[in-house]
């Protein structure tokens, strides 16, 4: 059996999609475990759901710290004391800096509640329905230091329905999150251990591009 990657989850509120992770990885045949889940708030409810998943589970904690480069240093320790290969931001609130991301290029992975390039950014399901979309959906992408950027590694979509809020339709992406990100972990890690960790194209991510960038549309 192929030994499984270390993976280290950052988040910032409830880890629904941590949660998602951690049930995917019980798999045998799942090629990542999940060596941490590292908060940016110490009152992030997805710690309790770590520990309780037998997760270890820290929190460090930005308001603590002086400045962004304290912040960032006390995170890549922790990450460097789990021995984490690879980092899943799962609603992971903070935008980290172009040398914190370069440390990690090619190896953090980022979800997102829109059809990237569209709506990138924050109040994406309000700004689909303004727009006049009529599917939606979420990606998971590969972390560069522009926000909501990188090389996509899979994609779902979402039907946009009639009666549509904001709230309805984000209750439907984030069903469609839950599956993805899972799938997508694991679509990128069995391409890293194919192409020998070389560094990725932009534009594009070294995976079977046909089955992996539209992933079948999910209700």
């Amino acid at each position: 059996m192929t030994r499984k990657q270390r993976i280290g989850i950052l988040i910032s509120g409830r880890g629904s999609n941590m949660v998602s992770l951690i049930e995917a990885a019980r798999a045998p045949d799942y090629p990542a475990e999940i060596a941490c889940v590292l908060a940016n708030r110490a009152q992030a409810d997805g710690l309790t759901k770590a520990r309780a998943a037998g997760v270890p589970a820290v929190a460090v904690d930005q308001t603590a710290l002086e400045s962004r480069e304290a912040f960032e240093a006390a995170l890549d320790a922790e990450l460097k004391t789990f021995r984490v290969e690879l980092i899943a931001c799962a609603g992971f609130m903070r935008i980290l800096s172009a040398a914190f991301v370069a440390r990690w290029h090619d190896r953090m992975l980022n979800i997102h509640p829109s059809l990237l390039p569209a709506f990138k950014g924050l109040d994406t399901h309000a700004r689909a329905l303004q727009a006049g979309v009529k599917i939606a959906g979420c990606t998971v992408h590969v972390v560069r230091p522009e926000v909501d950027e990188g090389p996509i590694i899979a994609q779902a979509a979402v039907p946009v329905l009639t009666d549509d809020t904001p709230e309805r339709l984000a209750a439907r992406v984030l069903a469609a999150e839950h599956r993805l990100y899972p799938h997508a972990l694991s679509l990128f890690l069995k391409s890293q251990m194919r192409t020998a960790g070389a560094n990725l194209d932009d534009r594009q991510v070294s995976v079977n591009q046909e089955k992996a960038l539209f992933w079948p549309p999910l209700s």
